[in-house]
């Protein structure tokens, strides 16, 4: 899909992309190949031929990093193929009050097959964080654009994310899926244990609460919660991506990885 793009373009929106797909220029090397496009002038397609020289460049160096900036972050899920094998997926419990006055009690991070817990006043710290994230090429979260990210940025100040974020609420919404994480999950056939089905970030910081008037379950019980709200961002985001690439990709025979 990635190599399908044209969107990163000066002056190229979904439209003219889709104009593009429907004409034949299925990907880079095609475009590149014509001597020109209708609908772009002559000087134009120089240039463009010149990004997507550069694009494919970072592309081939692995640089995940470049396409965060060229990209919008709407469209960051077309980097799923081509970086989601060294996916971080977040997810993080607090609280229950604002960034400003509460505070992260764990984050949960699944990469490359590994779940890590950070617990607050344990493992918990911005050096842990950040090192997850420096290893990553492209972080996966439900609604962490506007919770996770910045409550963690406020948090611990100076934490960079500096990796495309695909963020699996938004695109939920993208394809008609409403509601919250467990309830798309039910929609789509998503499973977690029985036992945690009926918790939600309220329920996480009551879970908090008991654990700090000695209650070891609790925290026990919280860090399974965390796990499988963060471990099932994986299984969303495969899914939500084939219903993206229906939707917002180009025709099924010019679909690139």
């Amino acid at each position: 899909m990635l190599t399908s793009t044209f969107v990163h373009l000066n002056g190229i929106g979904p439209a003219t992309e889709r104009r593009l797909w429907d004409s034949g220029i299925a990907d880079w090397n095609t475009f590149r190949r014509e001597t020109q496009v209708p609908g772009i002038s002559p000087a134009r397609k120089v240039a463009y031929d010149a990004d997507l020289t550069v694009a494919q460049t970072h592309l081939d160096r692995h640089n995940a990093r470049y396409f965060a900036d060229c990209l919008h972050t709407r469209d960051h899920w077309r980097l799923l193929p081509t970086f989601g094998a060294r996916a971080l997926y977040l997810d993080i419990e607090t609280t229950g009050l604002s960034a400003r006055d509460g505070q992260v009690t764990i984050v949960g991070l699944y990469r490359l097959g590994r779940m890590r817990t950070l617990i607050h006043g344990e493992s918990l710290t911005q050096a842990a964080i950040q090192d997850e994230l420096d290893q990553a090429d492209l972080l996966i979260t439900f609604f962490g654009t506007v919770f996770d990210i910045p409550y963690l940025q406020t948090c611990f100040a100076g934490l960079r994310v500096e990796i495309p974020h695909f963020d699996l609420c938004f695109a939920a919404r993208r394809v008609g899926l409403q509601g919250g994480l467990k309830s798309i999950e039910r929609e789509l056939d998503i499973a977690r244990e029985s036992d945690l089905l009926q918790l939600d970030g309220l329920e996480a910081v009551r879970l908090w609460q008991q654990y700090r008037t000695g209650q070891e379950a609790a925290l026990d019980q919280l860090v399974r919660y965390n796990a499988a709200d963060t471990r099932n961002l994986e299984p969303l985001a495969a899914c939500l991506y084939e219903q993206l690439v229906v939707r917002y990709g180009p025709p099924a025979p010019a679909r690139r990885g």
